[in-house]
């Protein structure tokens, strides 16, 4: 970064990033390619900061689809980097009116989880049917409540003493090593520890991970330089998570933590402070990382019916706010994927600067969204179930009432309200014809 950095304004970091965005590195496969990339990615970054872009921009709602496009699998693609890469660019290829573009970044490779025994998710062929079309996360309680404290005192050292033995076999051994915290000035005591047989074959079991994980990392790098050199921006080049989300979803489990905000509240409101600067610095790190400022927040636990507004505007929205602005002001554009139904936090989420964030809705009355939210872009939300079971002219109808009804005034993204994992190619050409026929502005 410049080294006048820290005293932009948040609006003169977005612009650096804006322009950093527009113009990657990367060597564009022809004059068409990089005049295309720069109108697609305007057209993003006009609808952020609520000007008119020429038309409604579309990201195109597919996580592990390709997969099943090209006539593979999840399991295959998790198995073989080579299909990976074709399943991928076969994709590209065939939807050159896409405007932008998901590598495979979230589609992990099976090798490393079997190498590390991972406990937490099930993948197709390890838990789940072999024609299964995504992973499944195995929610449990891996923090019992007395280890709050631990957690408050040290996340760093929970993490590899605690959590890390807990959820990655491979790493049983972590829970004999000493805190790493205490090695100030005379690490003999903490160096002595890796002489224990069982400590080092869990390093050297991590060592020939991270080298089946560099395959698998150049796979994908090359498909999204592919996708880059083609024309097709990313929309989003990080990801963080909102404290509550953190300490649910991995420590505490849903159980444990809605028991948490009657029973120990306190605990609950330290360790999400502990974790907030975790949170932010990876988004930050994460975000710097890509040509593409937009970072990616999934919200698993604020959904409306999970908690009351009470709670919500005690427990998981004060952090989550603090996270986006720690992000904001560094020129990043958040954008919070709300799962579930967000309707009744709507007077509440609005608490953000004007045209700083982008909100994409799963359910949602989205002319409500636009009205309290016409201060900041708003994406979403055709129904899953019309993209994957309707026709292409019942979701072009979908995308036209929703362009009719989000675009006017511009910070609108036309989207489905989830990523698929399978459906009618069809009916992604149907949405993207739709923003080029009702969506001009």
């Amino acid at each position: 970064m410049d080294k006048n950095w820290d005293k932009l304004t948040w609006q003169e970091k977005r612009e650096e990033r804006f322009k950093k965005w527009l113009s990657p590195s990367v060597k564009f496969d022809s004059r068409e390619a990089e005049r295309l990339y720069k109108e697609r990615t305007t057209r993003f970054i006009k609808a952020i900061k609520l000007e008119n872009p020429d038309r409604v921009p579309v990201i195109t709602p597919v996580q592990y689809y390709p997969a099943v496009y090209a006539g593979s699998s999840m399991k295959k693609v998790m198995n073989d980097y080579d299909e990976l890469k074709r399943a991928w660019l076969k994709f590209l290829r065939d939807f050159p009116e896409m405007d932008c573009y998901f590598p495979p970044s979230l589609v992990f490779p099976a090798k490393v989880l079997d190498m590390i025994d991972y406990t937490l998710q099930k993948w197709p062929g390890h838990g789940l049917p072999d024609n299964a079309t995504s992973h499944q996360y195995i929610e449990g309680e891996y923090m019992p409540p007395e280890e709050y404290d631990i957690l408050i005192n040290d996340p760093a050292d929970y993490l590899q003493r605690y959590f890390l033995p807990r959820s990655v076999g491979s790493l049983a051994a972590f829970r004999k090593m000493k805190p790493l915290t205490p090695m100030v000035a005379i690490p003999l005591g903490y160096i002595a520890q890796f002489a224990d047989p069982e400590i080092q074959k869990a390093y050297k079991n991590m060592f020939a991970a991270a080298g089946e994980l560099g395959k698998w990392a150049a796979a994908v790098g090359e498909v999204s330089q592919a996708a880059l050199s083609a024309g097709f921006p990313g929309v989003w080049g990080g990801m963080s998570q909102a404290p509550f989300d953190m300490i649910g979803d991995f420590f505490r489990g849903t159980r444990g933590i809605m028991m948490d905000m009657f029973k120990r509240p306190d605990k609950l409101h330290q360790a999400m402070a502990r974790v907030l600067p975790v949170a932010i610095s990876e988004g930050i790190a994460s975000g710097n990382a890509s040509a593409c400022p937009i970072v990616f927040i999934p919200l698993h636990k604020g959904t409306g019916g999970f908690m009351s507004n009470k709670q919500f505007e005690e427990f998981y929205w004060p952090t989550l706010r603090e996270l986006m602005i720690g992000l904001v002001n560094e020129g990043l554009v958040p954008m919070p994927f709300a799962e579930g139904d967000y309707e009744p936090r709507l007077d509440i989420i609005k608490d953000m600067p004007r045209s700083s964030v982008i909100w994409f809705f799963e359910h949602m009355d989205m002319a409500k969204a636009k009205k309290v939210l016409g201060h900041t872009c708003i994406a979403g939300n055709v129904p899953v179930s019309v993209m994957v079971t309707g026709t292409p002219a019942e979701v072009k109808e979908r995308c036209r009432r929703l362009i009719e009804t989000c675009a006017p005034g511009s910070g609108y993204m036309l989207t489905a309200g989830a990523y698929l994992d399978i459906g009618n190619p069809d009916n992604l050409r149907a949405m993207m014809a739709a923003a080029k026929e009702f969506g001009k502005y």
